[in-house]
């Protein structure tokens, strides 16, 4: 690992907050995990990308099987407060914002384009959904080439046995699953 970037993945209010609309189950859980990657990532000057699912309040880029969820119960609509990043996670000066509107973080984004810029081999993930956002940003990582590194308690999903079985299946491919109190030894070494 030559140099290793983070990524939160929407780690928004809509996704974690009590009464989002697409609150995800455990998203609570795993906001004091990140908060560690996310400081030793700091700590040690190693790049940090926010990914976050922005859309259109029209609902004109949501994929066409959400259209009718969009409909009833927007979410992540650009600008609100339901759209941001939440508190705890609050992105610093010179960690990048990565705005997507499909679930992996590399569909019609330039993450790939500023993750080859800043010489990354190797990506740590984290935050939610493990069956989708982070399942397909993960196996986009692998296809291009990344290293990757799943933080197992600082992913989550709506229940753990959905949550289990696609940490299951991102191992069986090749990802290095990993807790939360590894990384700060992993990115020294």
């Amino acid at each position: 690992m030559r140099k290793p970037a983070l990524l939160i993945i929407d780690m928004q209010n809509d996704f974690v907050r009590e009464g989002a609309p697409l609150k995800v189950g455990d998203a609570g859980l795993i906001t004091g995990k990140i908060q560690s990657v996310l400081e030793s990532f700091r700590r040690n000057r190693l790049p940090v990308f926010h990914v976050l699912r922005v859309h259109r309040r029209d609902g004109s880029d949501v994929e066409i099987f959400r259209k009718d969820l969009f409909r009833t119960s927007p979410f992540a609509v650009e600008g609100t407060k339901g759209a941001g990043i939440i508190s705890e996670l609050e992105p610093r000066e010179g960690e990048y914002i990565i705005r997507k509107t499909r679930m992996s973080a590399f569909m019609h984004t330039d993450l790939d384009l500023l993750l080859r810029t800043l010489g990354v081999d190797t990506v740590f993930v984290t935050g939610i959904q493990t069956p989708n956002c982070i399942r397909t940003t993960v196996f986009d990582a692998c296809a291009l080439n990344y290293r990757v590194i799943l933080v197992k308690d600082a992913v989550a999903a709506k229940n753990q046995a959905i949550h289990q079985a696609n940490c299951g299946d991102m191992e069986a491919i090749g990802v290095g699953i990993v807790r939360s109190v590894d990384i700060e030894q992993m990115i020294r070494s």
